[in-house]
């Protein structure tokens, strides 16, 4: 075998490639209207309510912006417990996907770098408002965006990209 024979092809286009430029918090809340009270009665777990949503947008320069938007809500029968809403974006170079691949992997991929960051911020901001951190389970992007995809195709409209 030779030299030539191990290499990979040459073909010119770049490959397949995921920067993250840049992580930022765009927006975060935390309420935790019953303080201190709450915080004092045992009483039963709370439900908790959780929501995902992705959204990316193509920029002038070339570059993607990337926003994992997270949110819970705990609450027991005599009221809310805390509620937490996050945006966690960032900024990203996509060398080398083909146009038909990019949107998964700005909704699917990216926001697989941004969970553990924004992860941690919720665990954060829980612990902080005198409750066990929340740690969120990991979430399966994938499932989710082809389930908003379905939703989207019934409704005849295009999947979380601007």
């Amino acid at each position: 075998m030779s030299d030539a024979d191990s290499q990979p092809e040459a073909s010119g286009a770049p490959e397949p490639g995921i920067r993250i430029l840049a992580q930022f918090v765009r927006d975060l809340s935390f309420e935790n209207p019953r303080a201190p009270d709450v915080l004092r009665s045992g009483g039963p777990q709370p439900q908790i309510d959780m929501g995902v949503e992705m959204n990316a947008r193509g920029r002038d320069d070339g570059l993607f912006e990337v926003d994992l938007k997270l949110s819970a809500r705990a609450a027991r029968e005599d009221g809310p417990v805390f509620m937490v809403e996050l945006v966690y974006g960032g900024l990203f170079a996509i060398d080398g996907v083909p146009a038909e691949n990019l949107e998964p992997v700005l909704l699917i991929e990216c926001p697989r770098f941004l969970f553990p960051f924004a992860r941690r911020i919720i665990a954060d901001v829980t612990a902080d408002g005198s409750f066990p951190p929340f740690m969120l389970d990991p979430i399966d992007f994938g499932a989710v965006y082809m389930a908003r995809k379905a939703e989207a195709e019934g409704m005849g409209e295009a999947v979380g990209t601007a």
